[in-house]
C-alpha cells in the first residue's frame, strides 16, 4: 500500500530540515560547490521565516518524512510570490512538485491573490512553463551577480465568494 502523501504547515523546528532539502534540491541540477556556497543564504529558511503571520510555509510528507516544501509571501495586495518550492531529488518527477504548487495556488487565492509571482531557476522552468506559468521576463539573481532568472506568474481565480 502506497504511504499517503500529507501537506501541512511547517514547524519552527524544521527550519534546518526544510533549508537542507532545498539545498540537496538546488544541488541536483550539478551547480558547483562555489556556486553552492553563494546560494546558502537565499536558501536558508529560519525559524523567523516559519513564524512570520504574512507567510505561508507548507511541508510535504510521505511516511513521515519531508520530501518537498513551498512558501508564499506577500508582494501586494492582490499578489503573492513562490518564495520556494523545492522537492527531494529521489522524489522528483513523482508529481509532488505540481501538488506542492498547486497548494500554494490555493493558498494564496484563500489570501485575497489574483496572481501568484514565481522566480525560477532556470532548470525548473519547463516545469513552469508545462504548468500553464506565463514567462514575463527575467531578473538578476540574488545570490549571483550577472546570473538573470525567468520570472513567470499564475493569474489566480478569485477567492470562493468574491466577484
Amino acid at each position: 500500500m502506497k504511504e499517503p502523501l500529507i501537506i501541512r504547515r511547517a514547524k519552527m523546528t524544521e527550519a534546518d530540515v526544510i533549508s537542507e532539502l532545498a539545498i540537496r534540491s538546488k544541488a541536483h541540477w550539478g551547480y558547483s560547490a562555489e556556486f553552492m556556497t553563494a546560494c546558502r543564504e537565499e536558501l536558508t529558511v529560519t525559524p523567523e521565516h516559519i513564524n512570520d503571520s504574512q507567510g505561508d510555509y507548507f511541508v510535504c510528507e510521505v511516511g513521515g518524512e519531508i520530501i518537498g516544501y513551498c512558501a508564499t509571501v506577500p508582494t501586494s495586495e492582490c499578489e503573492r510570490e513562490l518564495e520556494a518550492l523545492f522537492v527531494d531529488p529521489q522524489c522528483m518527477g513523482s508529481g509532488y512538485g505540481r501538488t506542492l504548487l498547486d497548494h500554494a495556488k490555493e493558498t494564496a487565492c484563500k489570501r485575497g491573490a489574483r496572481v501568484l509571482l514565481i522566480q525560477s531557476d532556470p532548470n525548473a522552468a519547463a516545469f513552469y512553463a508545462a504548468i500553464g506559468a506565463t514567462h514575463i521576463g527575467d531578473t538578476e539573481s540574488g545570490s549571483i551577480p550577472g546570473r538573470f532568472l525567468p520570472e513567470y506568474k499564475i493569474e489566480l481565480p478569485a477567492a470562493h465568494g468574491e466577484s
